[in-house]
């Protein structure tokens, strides 16, 4: 089962506050993105937020998005901006800045 396009706009839209939230559909799931950094998936309609030390404070559960990935926070309430917003921020600046993308070669 896929996630509806309407909750992933629900979720994206609830975590504005953290910054410029971006979606793209990745294998028939969505991965988000804040200031171009992915931080997160959703996958069957659940949010998921990358692990990072400092998010352990809010005690999340933690499962797979998918089959055979690794565990990530499952953030059950998506309906309390201001929680969301805290937790964005605070996984965005805890994760690595992404590698540059290398030039496409012309051949």
């Amino acid at each position: 089962m896929s996630s509806k396009p309407e909750f992933v706009e629900y979720v994206a839209e609830q975590c504005r506050g953290a910054g410029e939230i971006t979606y793209k559909k990745m294998f028939g799931e969505y991965g988000l993105y804040c200031n171009g950094k992915i931080f997160a998936l959703i996958c069957d309609d659940e949010f998921f937020v990358k692990i990072t030390e400092a998010g352990e404070r809010w005690e999340l559960p933690k499962k797979p998005p998918y089959d055979g990935a690794k565990d990530y926070f499952l953030v059950e309430d998506v309906d309390n901006a201001e929680f969301l917003t805290e937790l964005v921020t605070t996984t965005y600046n805890a994760l690595p800045e992404p590698k540059p993308k290398k030039p496409k070669k012309k051949g």
